[in-house]
């Protein structure tokens, strides 16, 4: 598999409104698992571990377009991965997403148009 390869993560009701999805590294072909995001019905992703400390971003809190890091509170532009608040400074590499046929599929390493 090429790090360009579409991945198919789930179907479109997998992953629920606010909630998020762990796709481990194997899966990616990526040095990272990506985690794929579904806020305001749409479906966004990024690296899952955060820039600013080793936390899995899939498991924080999502809403109004942004994803909480559960081990310091940064947060992050789920369109643009740019951090929104102290202390990550870093942004998150985003990720192609597209919803096609009712399945959610991944491009990693094809950042999103965010």
């Amino acid at each position: 598999m090429t790090t360009n390869s579409a991945v198919r993560v789930a179907a479109v009701g997998d992953i629920e409104e606010g909630e998020a999805l762990k796709v481990p590294a194997e899966t990616t072909g990526r040095a990272d698992a990506i985690a794929v995001f579904h806020d305001g019905g749409a479906y966004y992703a990024l690296d899952d571990t955060c820039s600013h400390g080793q936390a899995s971003l899939s498991d924080g809190w999502i809403e109004g377009g942004e994803v909480e890091c559960p081990l310091h509170s940064a947060r992050f532009c789920l369109k643009s991965g740019e951090p929104q608040c102290m202390p990550a400074t870093l942004a998150q590499r985003t990720h192609r997403v597209e919803v096609r046929d009712g399945e959610v599929w991944l491009h990693p390493g094809e950042e999103s148009a965010g």
